[in-house]
């Protein structure tokens, strides 16, 4: 090796090991133990597996609020999500929304995160609705049923 390899060895060693020091006070803040909180809007057996892979993901989450068009299916499926996560459901009564514009109102509930489970011809307005409200969405396959529902879940897409 000549003087000149040796050199930018030494260099390359020497900058990354201050690079290295200085980046766990850059790189390494302090976590984050706020709770995400999740919205679930479509309860019904199918939402169910979706909701229930969704709280096993992290433990740092919890149900916060559902939304559902009919009361008997926010009922079961809340209390059938309940006894699977006990810990990580914490759904208040004023936080189930039942009827049409429940998707609004789970937007609405200071939710980080969207669960869409709904049947695909709702899923184009409710993407829409909680991309505008700057929400995180999870929205099931198919997300659309008819090219202007497609349409518009592109343009929510391009705008989130």
């Amino acid at each position: 090796m000549n003087s000149k390899e040796q050199s930018n060895r030494r260099d390359f060693i020497r900058t990354s090991s201050a690079a290295a020091l200085a980046l766990p006070s850059v790189t390494f803040g302090k976590p984050d133990s706020r709770k995400l909180k999740l919205g679930w809007i479509g309860c019904g057996g199918r939402g169910s597996g979706a909701i229930n892979q969704a709280l096993s993901a992290d433990s740092n989450i919890q149900l916060w609020s559902i939304g559902e068009a009919f009361q008997d299916k926010a009922d079961a499926g809340l209390e059938r999500i309940q006894k699977i996560h006990p810990g990580k459901v914490d759904v208040d009564k004023g936080r189930v929304f039942v009827g049409l514009d429940a998707y609004q109102k789970v937007i609405g509930s200071g939710v980080d995160v969207v669960i869409l489970t709904t049947p695909p011809g709702f899923r184009p307005m409710h993407i829409k609705a909680a991309v505008d409200a700057g929400k995180h969405v999870f929205a099931e396959k198919p997300m659309a049923t008819d090219a202007p529902g497609v349409r518009s879940v592109m343009k929510s897409i391009a705008q989130a």
